[in-house]
Formats: C-alpha cells, structure tokens, sequence
C-alpha cells in the first residue's frame, strides 16, 4: 500500500467517525481468537451481481424452512415470490392458499386472477411487477397467520423488499397491511391509505394518482364501448381498488 492509498484508507474512516488507531498488539486481532486459524468469513457481507442473484440467496437461506409449525401441518411446498426482481411495484399478500400451495407461485387462484386483472388495467403484467406474501407456507384450512408465523416468516419479506427495492408496495389484506406498517390498525381504517415509509413523496403520490387517473379514463372509453348489457364485475373492477381522490370517476359512469 502507497502513502497516498493510506492516506485515502485513514481519510475514508475519518468520515466514518473513527478519529484514530490503536498501536497495541492485542488490538490487532479478535479477543479469544487465534487470529492465525481464523479466516474472518463469517463476517463478510457478500454482495451480490444483481437483484435477481440477491433474491435466490434469500431463498436459498429459507430452505425447506421449519422454523415455525407450520411445515408439520400439510404444507406441500413454500410459496417464496414472483415477478421482476427490479420492479417498481410490489404486491404483498397475506399467505398463500391451496392453488398457490400445489402451484409453488402467489397469487394463482381466484384471488390471483384478480389481481391479474388489476394488474393489466394499470398497463402492466404480473412480470412487471412483483408478488409474495408475508407468510411463505399455507396455514390449514386458510386461516389467519398466527403471530409467532408471521415473526419468523417476515423477516424473509423485508429482505425481498430491501433487495427489489419497490417504489410503491400494494399490501393485499390485513395481515399484509399491519405487518408492513407495524400497527394493529383494523384493515377498515387502513384501506386506501398511503402511507409514508421514508421513500414516499407528495410528488410520488400525485405521480401515481395522475397515472391511475390516465388508466382509469382508458378503461372508462374500453367499458362504454362495450355495447349494453355490460358486465357488472368489469366494471366493479376498474374501481375498487381505486385511491378515494379518484372516487368520481365512478359518477363518469353511473349511467351505464
């Protein structure tokens, strides 16, 4: 190493706040440990190529989980995530059901093919976007996750959601809800809120109300050219998941 490279070393932890080294031997190395037998790679971070590299180290960190007990209860697989690994929008789900359990993808049943539809009326696929749920292994019978699942599962969500690093997540239900903004706020007070997780903006919001109002306007023009009678749950569809400030474009229609 040059004086120059130490300089910038001793320069870069200086900005760190480290204001000075220690000279003394034993600081050289680990307290208990020889420092010749020990390599130090279990402290590495590793870093990884791309989000899609990312996202299968998390994955191959779950395993065949049996952390909770939920793989003794006729889970026949883990339902881990699908879609872009660099998507800017993330769907979020509660916990898979029996179609995503044999399938081994969220969101594949009757609730999925809403959410596909939801999806395409934005103008998007579903691998443009990106899906999962915050419990990765289906509880019997569909039941409500149950706290000591959620806290030993969410902790895989929030490293997907760190690597893909979404600019809007769309939290599908209540566990969903409650568990990305750490309340226990029923879902009734939770619906169509936007919240603010440090990434959010005044400018991202009304971005994304404008882009919602532009696709809405479409699907008005798409659902009006349809000549009557016109499905009732097409149009129930182009609304529902709709934010409040969008709420009138339902009177452009009331007629039908």
């Amino acid at each position: 190493m040059s004086s120059d490279q130490l300089k910038a070393h001793l320069e870069f932890f200086g900005e760190l706040g480290v204001d000075g080294i220690r000279r003394e031997p034993e600081w050289r190395g680990r307290s208990g440990a020889d420092s010749s037998t020990t390599s130090g790679a279990e402290d590495l971070v590793p870093v990884f190529s791309s989000a899609d590299a990312a996202l299968k180290a998390i994955r191959e960190d779950l395993g065949d989980c049996t952390r909770c007990k939920l793989h003794t209860l006729g889970r026949k697989q883990i339902v881990f995530g699908v879609g872009n690994p660099n998507a800017d929008l993330m769907f979020v789900g509660e916990a898979p059901g029996a179609d995503e359990d044999i399938q081994g993808e969220p969101f594949v049943g009757r609730a999925g093919q809403l959410l596909t539809k939801i999806i395409e009326a934005i103008g998007l696929t579903r691998s443009d976007v990106y899906i999962a749920n915050v419990i990765k292994c289906r509880p019997p019978g569909n039941r409500n996750p149950e706290p000591d699942e959620v806290e030993q599962c969410e902790p895989f969500l929030f490293r997907q959601i760190d690597t893909i690093k979404p600019k809007v997540i769309v939290a599908l239900g209540k566990f969903a809800a409650q568990c990305l903004l750490r309340t226990g706020d029923p879902i009734t007070r939770l619906r169509n809120y936007i919240g603010d997780q440090g990434w959010w903006s005044k400018e991202a919001e009304e971005r994304l109300v404008a882009e919602c109002k532009e696709n809405v306007d479409k699907g008005v023009e798409e659902y009006l050219a349809i000549p009557p009678p016109r499905p009732e749950s097409m149009f129930d569809h182009l609304f529902e998941t709709l934010p409040p400030a969008l709420a009138w474009q339902r009177k452009k229609v009331a007629g039908r």
